[in-house]
């Protein structure tokens, strides 16, 4: 299978493991230093090889951009409510934010435009809604787990985490953005790098998140059954998501191309922008190894589900 093959899957969970063997090496390495200038390092990356020209594709296609956007940012974080009512009992309220900031996520972008082109789906639309989430996500998503979680405690006011968001995120996008005409095509030929070197500091914050975590005693307080139940409520989540963005365009009556769109799209939550942002609006927090658990878990479990998804998608195109 194709997630067996991951190495960025075996990478993570060597880098939980490495975490939960030697978590003082974080301190050794000055791994959470290393990490802020790694996220500056993404989001320059972000702003220098994104076309604004993608976002002009397609926009007449409103309906389903819209349903995109509001599955991503809407319908994930309302489902938590009913999620929080069933799993709450039963679930650490650290590990429960983590559940939260992954319904709060914006879309993937590379993953997303991969399987719709699989899938045959309408790609234009496919990088349209997954930029748009990308660039909204910047902003919505500290807004949204800021006016949350300071009803625990467990996260800075709006205001400084709108500041963060503003130096680490904002600022090295825009740098890169304005860069773009000069140095666009340099970094666009070495792109394939890039992305490896993305990952690379994603490895990173996970490291330095889960090696805090460990410190402050995460794998003493939680016990195996805690990550079993990650496993199965992400599974629940992301099923009843497709279903329901499934559902959705066909009572909209989309055409198949559009309905993978939504689906594929609408469905996805990123790990690239969710762990430099968990670093930036949980700062210090020891418990950024189990806010990070879920979308480190529900990124794998989506990649398997939806790679499956567009190759049957793939067949009933070719069929139609």
């Amino acid at each position: 299978m194709q997630i067996l093959s991951d190495w960025f899957l075996w990478a993570i969970l060597t880098m939980v493991t490495l975490a939960s063997l030697f978590p003082h090496w974080a301190g050794a390495i000055h791994a959470n230093t290393l990490s802020d200038y790694g996220i500056f390092a993404i989001f320059f990356l972000y702003g220098v090889n994104l076309s604004v020209e993608s976002l002009r594709t397609g926009l007449v296609n409103w309906r389903l951009h819209l349903l995109v956007q509001l599955s991503t940012f809407v319908l994930f974080p309302l489902l938590f409510l009913p999620f929080r009512a069933v799993a709450g009992p039963w679930l650490p309220a650290d590990l429960l934010l983590g559940f939260f900031y992954l319904c709060a996520l914006p879309s993937t972008i590379s993953s997303s435009v991969a399987m719709t082109a699989i899938a045959r789906g309408n790609v234009p639309a496919a990088i349209f809604n997954a930029t748009l989430s990308s660039l909204l996500g910047v902003v919505v998503t500290p807004a949204l787990v800021s006016l949350v979680a300071q009803t625990t405690g467990q996260a800075p006011p709006l205001g400084q985490t709108v500041t963060k968001v503003a130096t680490l995120l904002l600022l090295p996008f825009a740098l890169g953005q304005l860069l773009r005409p000069f140095a666009g095509k340099f970094f666009g030929r070495y792109k394939k790098y890039t992305a490896i070197s993305d990952k690379c500091i994603i490895l990173l914050l996970v490291f330095a998140a889960f090696s805090d975590s460990v410190n402050a005693g995460l794998w003493t307080t939680y016990g195996p059954g805690v990550l079993a139940l990650t496993v199965l409520a992400t599974s629940a989540l992301l099923a009843f998501v497709l279903a329901l963005t499934t559902t959705l365009a066909r009572v909209l009556r989309f055409n198949v191309p559009d309905e993978i769109v939504a689906v594929l799209c609408g469905s996805k939550k990123t790990l690239a922008s969710g762990a430099p942002m968990a670093k930036l609006i949980f700062a210090g927090s020891a418990s950024l190894g189990p806010i990070l658990l879920p979308i480190i878990v529900y990124h794998q479990i989506q990649l398997f589900v939806c790679s499956v998804l567009a190759r049957r998608y793939a067949g009933r195109v070719e069929l139609s």
